[in-house]
């Protein structure tokens, strides 16, 4: 631990690599160490991110890479193991060693929960999907399947109806009220799913092209436990849905050193607002260094 960095970013997605840009346009010293398990790595494409539109997200990332490197942002490829206050310092450990720094920004984002139901997982980011800003466009007009996972689900129901007339909502054991009357509702539990259909445990098959699940989104904590941040339940309609960690509209913590941004800060925000929130909190530590000057 020879170098001490002004600060450490720990997770290299959007919201973590623009907030070293940020930091390194600024002629701070940074270092982002990430993991390289991109939450949306296993979809096709980046949408709606201006003049980014339908990049790959490891392309994306490389992109990132590439510019923040090219002022002088450092990279180390690893996971964070342990990340702890340390006198005046952080210390951030990971399998290969430890590093210090003056600040921290957090950008482990979220872990989505999908229901146990075989098939899903497999699916996930092809054509099992979550969001229709993210897929709708690319599904528009085909047989599309929405397995409910809480009352909720009345409002992709809705949502997806921009994008295509053919959609079919299973209960899947729910109670959900208020579904629109274009929207097919068919009963009873989901035994598992494949590309082509849902198979419910009555035997009955319902072909479909693309299914819609809404996941429980986690808060990725488990390496940044030693800071001492704590966690926010995020509802819809009074039903939790996210954790994340409250911070001010610049991703100030309430510890002191530790900025957050991306999904960890904004469970359910897109891409371009994690890279948004990551330029916000770079520009803000940035400040706060030179505060204590």
């Amino acid at each position: 631990m020879s170098e001490r960095y002004d600060v450490i970013v720990i997770g290299g997605g959007a919201a973590g690599l623009s907030g070293a840009l940020t930091l390194a346009r600024a002629r701070r010293k940074v270092l982002v160490i990430d993991g390289g398990q991109p939450r949306n790595a296993p979809a096709e494409g980046v949408h709606n991110y201006l003049g980014r539109e339908n990049v790959a997200p490891r392309e994306l990332v490389r992109i990132g890479r590439e510019e923040a490197g090219g002022y002088g942002a450092r990279f180390a490829d690893g996971e964070v193991v342990r990340a702890y206050r340390d006198g005046d310092d952080f210390t951030v450990e990971t399998r290969d060693g430890a590093h210090r720094a003056r600040r921290l920004l957090v950008t482990t984002g979220v872990v989505d929960a999908l229901p146990d139901i075989p098939g899903l997982a497999e699916g996930w980011g092809h054509w099992v999907l979550h969001c229709p800003y993210c897929h709708g466009w690319e599904v528009q007009d085909q047989p599309v399947g929405i397995i409910a996972t809480s009352p909720l689900a009345a409002h992709p129901a809705l949502l997806w109806t921009q994008w295509t007339d053919d959609l079919v909502l299973f209960t899947n054991g729910q109670d959900v009220p208020g579904v629109p009357a274009k929207v097919k509702v068919v009963d009873g539990l989901v035994a598992r799913v494949e590309e082509q259909g849902v198979h419910l445990q009555s035997g009955e098959v319902v072909p479909r092209k693309a299914l819609v699940v809404q996941t429980t989104l986690a808060a990725r904590m488990e390496a940044v436990r030693d800071l001492g941040l704590e966690t926010s339940v995020f509802e819809m309609q009074g039903l939790p849905v996210a954790t994340y960690v409250a911070a001010d509209p610049m991703g100030k913590t309430a510890v002191p050193g530790v900025w957050v941004a991306g999904n960890l800060a904004d469970p359910m925000g897109q891409v371009i607002g994690a890279a948004a929130g990551g330029m916000k909190a770079g520009a803000a530590l940035n400040m706060d260094l030179l505060m204590e000057a």
